[in-house]
């Protein structure tokens, strides 16, 4: 479910204080609509510039997302924009960052935009993942494969994204940028561009088409047949669970996208289907 939104006005006045001790006055604060996962998502327009918040209450059970994306930041810049300051204070829990002069990622076929996200997969195949505390895929995903054990083709020592959603890509003329670290994750170094592949065929690609493309990413010709496999069953019963009864379009996009993958895949699969009810 999506963070309840709160407007910067709305915030407790000091929780606004320190964000302002931070940036300077704000002249006015441009709400962003696009995340799901933060309560405040807006930017603030200062006589030096404009600054990125994103924040959530301190009581919220994704709230240690913000720690995990403090933490990642140094590491993961200027993949990212730069974390500015983190402050929590009056129940809440505020980030600011460096704008993004951007727009969000266009995944459909054809698009100008796809060689620069496979860019950014390259670029962030070839950092290394920093000693932070992070989420382990192989925990992350055994609840959706046929057996906990069948999770382990997803351990690794990679720094992952895991949330493609083209959201969470901003393309500049030059570049593409990642935001949204919170779900970083240790794992496997396929599973990033595997992720991908689900976007790419809810943007309307074919499982075929979409794997072809990540094949220009250097760490998906490592990936082993059986653990794609394993992983396209583990996100198709894992975006059914997500989806529950009465899913909306957005998430009907996503369910659809994973389960034609699995078909795809399920013609040379030996890996025993397992459905989430």
């Amino acid at each position: 479910m999506p963070a309840p939104t709160t407007a910067f006005n709305e915030l407790p006045s000091g929780i606004r204080a320190a964000i302002e001790s931070e940036t300077g006055p704000i002249l006015k604060v441009d709400p962003v609509t696009a995340g799901l996962n933060s309560s405040l998502s807006a930017h603030a327009n200062t006589a030096d510039g404009t600054v990125f918040l994103k924040g959530l209450r301190t009581d919220h059970r994704w709230v240690w997302t913000q720690q995990r994306e403090a933490d990642i930041n140094p590491y993961v810049t200027p993949l990212a924009p730069r974390l500015l300051f983190h402050v929590v204070v009056d129940g809440w829990d505020v980030l600011g960052f460096e704008t993004i002069d951007g727009r969000h990622a266009d995944y459909s076929p054809g698009s100008p935009d796809l060689p620069k996200v496979t860019d950014a997969l390259r670029e962030l195949a070839a950092l290394p993942c920093p000693d932070i505390e992070l989420r382990r895929a192989e925990q992350r995903l055994a609840g959706y494969v046929a057996h906990p054990a069948d999770a382990e083709v997803f351990a690794g020592d990679a720094l992952l994204h895991t949330d493609w959603n083209n959201q969470n890509v901003l393309v500049t003329e030059d570049r593409a940028h990642l935001v949204d670290w919170g779900w970083a994750t240790r794992g496997a170094a396929w599973l990033d561009a595997a992720h991908w592949v689900i976007w790419l065929v809810a943007a309307g690609h074919t499982p075929a088409d979409a794997e072809q493309l990540v094949g220009h990413v250097p760490t998906w010709k490592s990936a082993p047949p059986r653990a794609v496999d394993a992983f396209v069953q583990a996100s198709a019963n894992l975006w059914t669970e997500i989806a529950g009864a009465k899913p909306d379009a957005w998430t009907s996009r996503l369910v659809s996208a994973s389960q034609r993958w699995n078909q795809h895949r399920s013609k040379h699969s030996h890996v025993p289907p397992r459905t989430v009810h």
